[in-house]
């Protein structure tokens, strides 16, 4: 019977006075641990013990969920017995999983009153009951979002049910461990979160409205020691002085709609040491002052910036002069072209200058490619020096140079630019100890007048600029449509000329070379003809195009070859006569291309077997450019055909770099005097000197002469005074075909 507690004795606590005590005592020691921030290890042995001293006979555990969720962890069981805490670590949950694997998958109380009979035990039953466990009750531990957490657990050692007090005490140890394991996970994050703070490899501040330092991280504090050494406040204005003012005013309005912001600004470390930053800021509510703070993260990105600007500058500026690069030229240009605006025609048109330097080839031949680099910087910094400000200037090839001019201009503004940029070459260059006088070659092309895509509008300044060229250099030429139709017919030729040999397009003619006293045939001139669609292509057009395209290698060897064929077969007709052939200075241009042209001798040797090649009855016509180059191996070469028994001759001498030294020093048998002389004679005294100068030079050099282009009267009989050995010219003969000339050849020997 309940006589209820003692009136008289009142030290005297009834059983649920001291069951409250009890309760009052494990929470106060838990939570006093909690405070005290104990590890985990001892806050759930405490409880653990606290729960045993409570009910007499039960030996308590605490198994932890791992991390994945799928398995019991040892957390505390200081009473059982070390064999089945050892097979219980680890062990996967599940719905039949014993007591506590059941309680933590169905995430609900699992009473076991018999581990021996009991359905769940039957697969672990034989280690508790070998440790003398009979009954194990066991609760989730759950979280404050109702996660389960891991389990408490009371064990017996008699087959034993729980009463009301037992569930409402192992229910109340699962609230407890709830708490110690929480506060405990929760402590760790921040001391990890602290540790990670100010360990990171950025810079991180957190402040208020005022701009208060809240908490800076150690990279913060050496990033900014010399202006916020004090870390009071964080002046963010001054820090960003040096950024453009309308990134930093949409930083601050971001902020102050409280919205988080990233980009890239300068920073302000010193007077001396501006930065590259990399800035994210984000907004934080604070709940207690109910205010917002921002978390600034601040990385120090100039190492990135400086090789991004690297790799921008070599990808488009040019190395060596510093100027844009083709490359970027082009993007300029796009730009410009999809600017499109139907409001503001005037606006986007622009004009395209393609500026070349002449003859820079020979400067590159004759001093070497270090100094034509230093020429090249010369003019580039001459050219910086004289374009307006708005001008795009660059670097597009080896020598060409380009200007984009904005805006519409008129014809008369552009030739005015035009020429001042010319200008600036009028004064020489010092280079390697010798004055250069440079020229430039200029075209220009208007968008969107000349055309309106990028490509089009740079070929139709190269097309202008070729044509300034062709004009005699050191010039400039506006495209046009007669230019754009000359272009296309050169691409048309371009494109067949490689197959004119295969089609039998190509034709041989022959010009006689005459005794000026008798008239009579002593050699002739092969010239190559080509008929196209029908018509005759002059040579003075498709030969630089074979030049340029490299197959007049292929056209020479094929002239040589049908050259051959003729005197054989005029010497199969006792009517051989020497002939001359031109050949390209293309062809020797290196020495494989030298080392070919001696080949060609010799395999053509083999073809006519016993019978010697008739090299007696051969001259080369060379120009004087070719000895321009004295090149120790052209010398060689010339010597080598020389002494096969081949002659040299100097075609059109006198139109290019004439020079007594060239024709003293090179192995040359002939000059041939250029027809622009023959037909000035009439002209005046002064252009008969100069022909009677070049006579009395090749007799001192004891050459052999023939004029060409002798039409009249009068410059046969000044020839025939002169004692000018052989004439060419039509005063006597037109070229003519194969056929022709052979009947010609076989009429004079009749005669004779």
């Amino acid at each position: 019977m309940d006589i209820g507690p003692n009136i008289d004795n009142p030290s005297q606590k009834s059983p649920q006075d001291i069951y409250h005590d009890s309760r009052l005592e494990r929470y106060s020691t838990i939570l006093n641990m909690v405070l005290q921030g104990l590890p985990l290890g001892e806050m759930l042995n405490a409880l653990v013990l606290l729960i045993e001293a409570q009910k007499i006979g039960t030996r308590a555990s605490v198994l932890l969920l791992s991390d994945d969720g799928k398995r019991l962890i040892a957390g505390a069981a200081p009473n059982l017995p070390d064999a089945y805490n050892k097979v219980i670590n680890g062990v996967e949950i599940g719905p039949e999983v014993g007591s506590c694997g059941a309680a933590a998958f169905l995430c609900q109380r699992v009473i076991v009153e018999d581990i021996d009979s009991h359905p769940n035990w039957q697969a672990y039953k034989e280690i508790p009951i070998k440790s003398g466990l009979k009954a194990c009750w066991s609760e989730p531990i759950k979280d404050s979002d109702g996660k389960v957490l891991g389990t408490f657990a009371m064990y017996y050692d008699t087959i034993k049910s729980p009463t009301e007090q037992d569930l409402i005490l192992i229910q109340e140890a699962a609230r407890l461990a709830s708490l110690a394991i929480e506060r405990s996970r929760g402590m760790h994050v921040q001391r990890l979160s602290s540790k990670i703070f100010n360990s990171l490899p950025i810079a991180l501040v957190i402040t208020s409205e005022d701009n208060s330092v809240i908490l800076a991280n150690p990279i913060f504090r050496a990033l900014t020691s010399t202006y916020y050494a004090n870390l009071k406040l964080f002046d963010v204005q001054r820090f960003l002085s040096h950024s453009p003012k309308e990134v930093v005013d949409d930083l601050f309005e971001h902020l102050s709609r409280g919205h988080a912001w990233q980009g890239e600004l300068r920073g302000l470390r010193t007077d001396n040491d501006i930065i590259d930053i990399s800035l994210t800021v984000a907004v934080i509510r604070d709940s207690f002052t109910q205010q917002n703070c921002f978390a600034w993260l601040i990385n120090d990105i100039s190492s990135r910036k400086t090789a991004e600007n690297t790799i921008h500058f070599q990808t488009n500026y040019d190395q060596l002069t510093g100027l844009a690069n083709r490359k970027y030229l082009f993007h300029s240009l796009q730009s410009l072209v999809d600017a499109k605006d139907i409001h503001h025609e005037v606006e986007q048109a622009f004009n395209l200058i393609l500026l070349d330097i002449d003859h820079f080839k020979q400067i590159n031949d004759t001093l070497g490619h270090d100094k034509g680099d230093l020429v090249l910087k010369l003019v580039a910094k001459r050219l910086s020096s004289t374009i307006p400000e708005n001008v795009l200037l660059s670097r597009i090839a080896a020598d060409e140079f380009a200007l984009v001019v904005p805006g519409q201009m008129t014809t008369e503004s552009l030739v005015d630019m035009v020429n001042d940029v010319i200008a600036v070459l009028d004064n020489p260059f010092s280079v390697g100890g010798q004055h250069l006088k440079l020229t430039l070659s200029a075209g220009i092309a208007r968008y969107p007048d000349d055309a309106d895509k990028v490509e089009q509008m740079l070929n139709c300044a190269t097309q202008a600029m070729y044509n300034a060229k062709s004009r005699g250099r050191n010039g400039f030429q506006f495209f046009n449509q007669q230019i754009q139709k000359n272009a296309e017919r050169n691409a048309e030729l371009y494109l067949h000329v490689k197959s004119a040999i295969s089609r039998n397009e190509f034709a041989l003619y022959y010009q006689p070379i005459v005794n000026p006293n008798s008239g009579k045939i002593v050699k002739a001139e092969v010239l190559l003809r080509w008929q196209y669609k029908g018509q005759f292509i002059s040579p003075d057009e498709f030969i630089p195009i074979a030049e340029e395209s490299g197959f007049i290698v292929q056209i020479g060897e094929w002239v040589r070859t049908e050259a051959l064929n003729m005197l054989t077969r005029l010497q199969n007709k006792q009517l051989a006569v020497p002939l001359s052939i031109n050949v390209s200075t293309i062809e020797f241009w290196t020495d494989d291309l030298q080392q070919r042209f001696l080949a060609y001798f010799d395999n053509k040797q083999t073809e006519f077997e016993s019978n010697q090649l008739p090299y007696h009855l051969l001259t080369l016509e060379i120009t004087e450019s070719l000895m321009m180059k004295q090149q120790e191996s052209i010398s060689q070469l010339l010597i080598e055909l020389r002494r096969r028994g081949l002659q040299i001759s100097v075609d059109d001498f006198g139109t290019g770099y004439s020079s007594l030294s060239y024709l003293a020093n090179f192995p040359v048998d002939q000059v041939k005097i250029d027809k622009s002389f023959i037909q000035k004679i009439s002209m005046g005294a002064r252009h008969e000197a100069l022909i009677e100068a070049i006579v009395s030079m090749s007799r001192a050099l004891d050459l052999s002469i023939v004029a060409e282009g002798v039409e009249t009267q009068y410059e046969l009989d000044f020839i025939k005074q002169q004692d000018i050995e052989a004439v060419q010219g039509y005063f006597f003969y037109k070229p003519m075909a194969a056929d022709a000339f052979v009947d010609l050849l076989a009429k004079q020997a009749k005669l004779n």
